[in-house]
């Protein structure tokens, strides 16, 4: 199952930082998430981030997480030689991660 089948995502940039927030389509598929989607996960799923420092927000009230990774983006939009600098093409390749788990798991 990938991540992208139980949860969707909304993405903002500023500068170097990039925020990524999961929220799970169902509150049922929180627990999952949230088991699933460790920081490193996270980052060994984007190797081309070469983050500074990653914070892990829980907000369980929204079945979400919201992940601030500073030094996402390669010095920003503006500086960056990347084709898509922005934080949305980050979370649009993090869906395509894999949570490891059958469907008998949901």
């Amino acid at each position: 199952m990938l991540l992208g089948d139980v949860a969707h995502l909304r993405t903002g940039d500023k500068g170097d930082i990039s925020q990524i927030s999961v929220i799970a389509y169902d509150p049922a598929d929180y627990p999952l998430i949230e088991r699933a989607l460790t920081f490193e996960r996270v980052l060994s799923h984007l190797p081309q981030i070469r983050a500074r420092v990653v914070h892990r927000y829980e907000l369980p009230a929204l079945g979400a997480l919201n992940f601030v990774v500073e030094g996402a983006l390669s010095g920003g939009v503006t500086r960056s030689l990347a084709l898509d600098a922005h934080g949305k093409s980050l979370g649009a390749q993090l869906l395509d991660l894999d949570l490891g788990t059958g469907e008998a798991a949901r």
